[in-house]
């Protein structure tokens, strides 16, 4: 866990956070350029800028603010990383990480503030060090005097009210520091970023979210969801049933059986979201599943990115991974089209590259067989593919914010299979929904 570091609250405090880091880079890019002339090497603005020292400066005050600061340096690791310079991509990596916690006293003024000055009379035991830190608050594990085990989400104080002008300043500080190349456009992201930290500062709506999830999966005992404790559960606070686990990841040396196991179920689990339900949780980082050895369960964990889906736009999706699976290129171009991938009257070239990237995705689905992730190179030629259309043809255009949340939950998931070393009948899985 990092080192505690203070919430900046206000509007200000998170303004003036932004001008220390504006003025670090300044004086490190004074540096460089002495130690340049020193050595008589050749001055480039764009050198001094993106120094190591400068991009892990960068990357270590998004993280001291957390909420949108943070969030957008996530962003653009996971969404705009192939585009980005790559030292600058594998710092902002770094924020995928816990962040830094905030400090006990701010732990209580948030709790005190929920649930009233006695709230610890309510508890047996209330560890102030969290299970885990992200953008927007901290989780913490406690038991209640009845004996409940809970898990208690507590947001970072400010975070709510600072996320537009956070966005906005942050954006501000990487095209001043000519960090995004300029002929790509982060407008979407940012967008999407603003929305996604709404969103997920909203405890009470992923409450909701829990809830009627829960309602779509009903009595499956292949996953254990958290249980919502409303009595307990404010826009600061969210608090829920401890969900058990093992960390997901740590399957990697159990047998074959198990790990193929549990990938298919998660992939069956993202098709039921998309096809039946409508309902996707969209982030699938590796820190938001646990595995129940005993029961042979998966636990699932956080839903403030959950997003619903139209039928409109899941019916545009399976007929794209229909003629993706038989490689029927109009068709393919007409439905990319459809869901925003495509403008019309694109370069032939490029539709071309978008044509071969998205049959490279169904590679999966096509696969008669158990198609083997673990040995399996998917991954890089979809990244080699995007570069090449973004940067190659200078085409910057991303799609609609839903199909960004959908490529996150499929490429996630993708990964994870990929991390077990996995082998899953996808073709099988998918072909109920695609006939």
């Amino acid at each position: 866990m990092a080192r505690e570091i203070p919430i900046p609250i206000n509007r200000a405090s998170r303004l003036l956070k932004i001008g220390r880091l504006l003025g670090g880079v300044a004086v490190q890019v004074l540096r460089d350029g002495a130690s340049a002339l020193t050595d008589s090497k050749p001055l480039k603005a764009n050198d001094l800028l993106l120094t190591p020292a400068n991009a892990m400066l960068l990357a270590d005050r998004l993280s001291e603010m957390r909420g949108a600061a943070m969030k957008v340096g996530q962003l653009l690791s996971m969404e705009a990383g192939e585009y980005l310079p790559p030292m600058l991509t594998e710092i902002l990596a770094t924020l995928r990480e816990n962040a830094h916690p905030m400090p006990q006293d701010q732990v209580a003024q948030v709790l005190e503030g929920a649930w009233g000055k006695k709230w610890e009379d309510d508890f047996k035991q209330f560890s102030f060090t969290p299970l885990a830190a992200a953008s927007i608050g901290q989780v913490h594990e406690a038991t209640t005097k009845d004996g409940r085990h809970l898990a208690i989400k507590v947001q970072y104080p400010g975070i709510r009210k600072s996320i537009d002008s956070d966005v906005d300043n942050v954006a501000a500080l990487f095209n001043l520091l000519r960090l995004i190349p300029r002929d790509y456009d982060i407008t979407t992201l940012l967008k999407e970023a603003k929305q996604q930290l709404h969103q997920e500062a909203d405890y009470c709506a992923e409450a909701d979210s829990i809830a009627e999830y829960r309602r779509f999966i009903g009595e499956d005992s292949d996953f254990d969801l958290p249980a919502v404790d409303r009595s307990r559960t404010t826009s600061d606070v969210l608090t829920m049933s401890f969900v058990t686990g093992a960390p997901i990841e740590t399957l990697v040396n159990t047998p074959i059986d198990v790990r193929n196991r549990v990938a298919t179920r998660l992939l069956s689990l993202v098709l039921k979201e998309v096809f039946e339900w409508g309902l996707v949780q969209t982030d699938a980082q590796f820190g938001n599943y646990r595995y129940q050895a005993e029961q042979d369960r998966i636990g699932l964990l956080d839903f403030g990115a959950t997003r619903h889906y139209s039928d409109d736009l899941v019916d545009a999706f399976r007929r794209l991974m229909k003629a993706a699976t038989k490689g029927d290129v109009s068709a393919i171009e007409n439905t990319a089209v459809e869901l925003g991938y495509l403008r019309k009257g694109e370069s032939i070239p490029y539709r071309q590259g978008l044509y071969e990237m998205i049959c490279a995705v169904a590679e999966p689905v096509r696969y008669q067989g158990r198609f083997d992730f673990g040995t399996s190179d998917l991954s890089r030629r979809v990244v080699e593919s995007a570069v090449s259309l973004r940067l190659n043809q200078r085409y910057m255009h991303l799609p609609p914010t839903d199909m960004l949340f959908l490529h996150r939950k499929i490429g996630g998931t993708y990964l994870l299979c990929a991390r077990l070393r996995a082998q899953v009948n996808v073709n099988r899985l998918v072909a109920p929904y695609i006939q």
